[in-house]
Formats: structure tokens, C-alpha cells, sequence
């Protein structure tokens, strides 16, 4: 039960968003001017049917692609499997190099191919969760014939050299594919001058609703992608399914209103919002017991890992600080794995070699527009008492 006097204070926008201003009213008029089925050709399917292209031409020119090289998806988890396995799928089986740190959708997509004779290899990373690059282009000799590197760990934070890692997998003549998702929700990025061959992302995590995303891919290896969901042949026979365009149009105000305030410099994204980060971890870090993790410079900005110990340097879990400052109405997430209901090892903090006891003391805190540095002083104050009553449990 969150105390009567606290305000909530969500700062868990690594999971999810609410909807930026102004997105619903688009997606409302969407809904009211265009709702019918794009497939149909009457006046209803017609009108549905610009509205969604038209989304589709704002969407690829906010990211810098051409409209035919946007896909549109259900979301990040659809985008990835579409993306690795629709493409693998045209290839003899080989090997596919993925790095220790991807998120689950990756991985399970990755693993999906082995009953098809793949061989899943994971590049290695270092105690600040950036991939060792040594090890990694080791790996792209034969017979790796697909890559996935996610660019913004969503639990510790770190940007991955994705200039590096592309330009290396070019060298090998492989396809890369990078999970943007938490990349995008700060600023966009210019898809003609990205080594990348796939691009997946997820509206929820910008400020748009659920049930969409997208995936970039170049016309090379859209000619080689296969669909995974067949039916009705929609989004060029590559993922049949009545498109949303009510749904297309929330994620592409979303992207816009991102690019906007990257532009004009606005506290809501990019480097504004690190403002307000850096501020909140000064603080937070004043703290006995709290310390910071991952990459301290090459990190997204708006995402703050830590790791917690007790007054006489015992770790505490992150899982437990989660609920009590949630009482204290702060909404945060964990950087453990959660195994039926139990505490387990942080999968992403194994790979990094932190110490065995911290792997479960790990705490994520992901800012979003709806912060601002007024909400500082009391974050601390909360936080302070959350920990102490975990100390004290």
C-alpha cells in the first residue's frame, strides 16, 4: 500500500511509457477518419489504406529510410523473431553470434534456429557490459552467417559501438540486426548513415501504444527475408494481419514528438533528460550502500543501474527495495531475473562478472518526459527510507 502522502512517481520507462501528449487525440482521429480494413477497396479500406502509407512515408522519414524498408510489426519481440528467424530461415544453416547481454526475445530467437542446425554462439562482454570486440570478431569468421548485438541494455544501461560492430560485420559480407528499442525512445536515429541491416523497435517504450513496432531492413535482405506469420499477405506478404493504422499513426507521433524535442533542446529526452539523470545519481549516490553499474559514459540517458548494500555492506535485493519503494511510491524496476516468484541470478550481471553475492542486488531506475528535476528531493528522501527498512528486514 503506497503511503498517503506520497505522490507516485514512476521511474520504470524502460518497461513501458505512458502516452505522450498528443498521441491519443492523433490516434483518436485516426480511429474516427480512417478505421476500416486497408485490404478492403471500398471507400473505407481506401481511406484506412492512405492513412496507413501515409504513417508509413512520416515513419521512414523521421528514422531517414525509404517507406518500403519500414515493416510494421506488433511490436519489438515480433520485429526481432521476424527479423532473425524470417531471415535465417533463407540461409543453410551456420552460425549466429548474438552477445551476452541481449534481451530474452533476442536470445529466444537465436535459440528457435538450433533445431534447424544452427549453431548459436554468444560474444562475451566486460564488466561494464560493452561487447570485448576482440573476441567478437573472432567469431565472424565462417560459418557465421547472422548477427545480433542489442545497442542499449535495457537493465545496466550500456551503448553497445554499433559504428564498430557494423563496420566489422561489412568487412565479413553478415547481416546485423541491433534491438533498438531503448535507443529510440531518446533520440532517433539516421538509419542511412547506421551500419546496420535490421533495425527493430517498440512504440510502447517511446511514448506510443502497445501492439506495434517496426522493423528497418535494407531492400538487399528484404528480397531474402521470409514471413513467419502467413496469411493474408499484408506488409508486402512479409507478416500477414490486419494492420492497425489507428495504432501506426500513436507510434508515429510518438517518434516525431522524440525528434522535436531532441531538436529544440526540450528536458524530456536526449540529452535533457541526462541532465536530470546525472543530478538524481549525484545525489543517489551520496547514499551509503548505493553504487552505480555498467558503462558510466557510453550508457542511455535516461537509465540509472545500481547496486545496493545494507550498513554493514551486505547486499540487499533488488526484488525486495522494489516493493517497499513502492510503498513509498516510487515505481522502479529490479535488475534480477525472477524465476516463479523467486530471487534467481541477474542473467545480464552474470555475463558482466559482477560479484556472485550482487548479482540479485541489482535496481533500475529509467526517467522519462513526465520527470523533472523538481521531483529530486523527494526521490532521495524515499529512497533513503526504503532503504533502511530494507536494511532492517
Amino acid at each position: 500500500m503506497v503511503r498517503a502522502d506520497a505522490t507516485p512517481i514512476y521511474l520504470d520507462a524502460c518497461a513501458t511509457t505512458p502516452l505522450r501528449p498528443g498521441v491519443q487525440q492523433r490516434m483518436l482521429d485516426v480511429q474516427t477518419q480512417a478505421w476500416g480494413n486497408p485490404s478492403s477497396l471500398h471507400s473505407f479500406g481506401i481511406a484506412a489504406s492512405e492513412a496507413l502509407e501515409r504513417t508509413r512515408v512520416e515513419i521512414g522519414a523521421l528514422l531517414g529510410a525509404d517507406p518500403d524498408e519500414v515493416l510494421i510489426t506488433s511490436g519489438a519481440t515480433e520485429s526481432i523473431h521476424l527479423g532473425i528467424r524470417g531471415l535465417a530461415s533463407s540461409f543453410p544453416p551456420g552460425r549466429i553470434v548474438i552477445s551476452a547481454v541481449e534481451h530474452p526475445a533476442v536470445t529466444a530467437a537465436a535459440q528457435a534456429l538450433t533445431p534447424l542446425g544452427w549453431h548459436v554462439s554468444v560474444a562475451p562482454v566486460d564488466s561494464q557490459g560493452l561487447i570485448q570486440l576482440d573476441r567478437f570478431e573472432e567469431l565472424l569468421r565462417p560459418p557465421t552467417r547472422l548477427v545480433s548485438v542489442i545497442w542499449g541494455q535495457s537493465e545496466v544501461g550500456t551503448l553497445q559501438p554499433l559504428q564498430t560492430i557494423g563496420t566489422l560485420c561489412r568487412r565479413y559480407g553478415i547481416p546485423f540486426h541491433t534491438d533498438a528499442t531503448q535507443v529510440i525512445s531518446q533520440a532517433l536515429p539516421d538509419w542511412n548513415s547506421l551500419p546496420v541491416d535490421l533495425l527493430t523497435a517498440s512504440a510502447h517504450k517511446c511514448g506510443g501504444p502497445r501492439g506495434v513496432g517496426l522493423l528497418l531492413i535494407r531492400r538487399a535482405w528484404k528480397q531474402q527475408l521470409n514471413a513467419l506469420l502467413t496469411g493474408g499477405g499484408q506488409e508486402n506478404n512479409l507478416r500477414s494481419g490486419t494492420e492497425s493504422a489507428v495504432l501506426v499513426a500513436g507510434m508515429a507521433e510518438a517518434l516525431s514528438q522524440i525528434q522535436r524535442c531532441d531538436l529544440d533542446g526540450l528536458p524530456d529526452s536526449g540529452d535533457g533528460i541526462r541532465r536530470i539523470r546525472d543530478e538524481l545519481e549525484l545525489q543517489l549516490c551520496r547514499t551509503a550502500g548505493v553504487a552505480t553499474i555498467g558503462q558510466p559514459h557510453q550508457r542511455l540517458p535516461h537509465h540509472l543501474a545500481l547496486v545496493l548494500r545494507d550498513h554493514s555492506g551486505q547486499p540487499l535485493s533488488g526484488r525486495r527495495m522494489v516493493r517497499v519503494l513502492d510503498q513509498e511510491g516510487l515505481a522502479v524496476s529490479s535488475g534480477s531475473a525472477c524465476s516463479s516468484g523467486r530471487d534467481t541470478d541477474s542473467r545480464v550481471l552474470t555475463a558482466m562478472n559482477i560479484p556472485r553475492e550482487m548479482r540479485r542486488s541489482g535496481l533500475r531506475l529509467s526517467l522519462g518526459f513526465w520527470n523533472t528535476s523538481n521531483q529530486i528531493e523527494s526521490i532521495i528522501e524515499r529512497f533513503e527510507r526504503a532503504l533502511l527498512a530494507c536494511a532492517e528486514s
